[in-house]
């Protein structure tokens, strides 16, 4: 019962959204996508995807990735992306499939871990940030503190966090959310968003005061998935 993760997929089956304006390593992205989550995850195990799944705007465009992602091998758990625009609630979404699992403020049971997260938010002095990014940061913050208070609510001590946005600015600076991660002593937090080499550099990657950073944008690791635990 091994643990994956892959964010960003992208996918685009009902609308017209190539990803190769990113580089031409993204000519065909979904199809090594899908090879390699066949060819290494089996039904017992747990694939984390970490926001951006689908390009399409409403949930009807959207179910024809979901369907798609449904059929490939493995549990599933989804935490929303800034592109996510066909989201609705976790409790609906949550009615959809019988092995795929939304995310916002609850968690999911993975062996002695709980699994917690949130789309989390571009943090304090970076390029764009404004007064009403200040709102939102602080708003994601509280709702990934729900997600881990819930678990520890529950006895869980071995805690992963995934969200979508990195967890600092392109500074690598201390944020709301690190000290969160912190605070509640998580082991791993796992995040995507970032796109092309000039991006990569700006994410969090490694230990840093006990926490363990990963970044696991689909281009960042080439498409393929990454392991994260046996």
């Amino acid at each position: 019962m091994s643990l994956y993760a892959i964010g960003d997929l992208h996918f685009s089956t009902a609308v017209n959204k190539p990803m190769n304006v990113f580089g031409d390593n993204w000519t065909g992205h979904e199809s090594k996508i899908i090879e390699s989550w066949e060819s290494n995850v089996v039904d017992d195990d747990l694939v984390l995807v970490l926001g951006d799944t689908s390009w399409g705007i409403n949930l009807s465009e959207a179910k024809e990735d979901l369907d798609i992602i449904n059929k490939l091998p493995g549990k599933k758990v989804f935490i929303k992306g800034n592109h996510d625009y066909w989201w609705t609630t976790v409790t609906g979404l949550n009615k959809l499939y019988d092995n795929m699992n939304f995310l916002q403020t609850n968690f999911y049971e993975y062996k002695d871990y709980a699994i917690c997260g949130g789309r989390g938010w571009m943090c304090p002095n970076d390029v764009k940030f404004d007064e009403n990014d200040a709102k939102i940061y602080k708003r994601e913050e509280n709702r990934l503190r729900l997600s881990l208070e819930s678990a520890r609510k529950k006895g869980y001590t071995k805690l992963i966090v995934i969200t979508h946005y990195p967890p600092t600015n392109d500074r690598l600076e201390e944020s709301l959310f690190t000290k969160l991660f912190e605070e509640y002593n998580v082991e791993k937090v796992i995040y995507g968003h970032l796109h092309g080499k000039e991006s990569f550099k700006m994410g969090l990657k490694g230990f840093r005061n006990g926490v363990e950073y990963i970044l696991a944008s689909c281009d960042y690791i080439d498409f393929k998935l990454n392991k994260i635990l046996d």
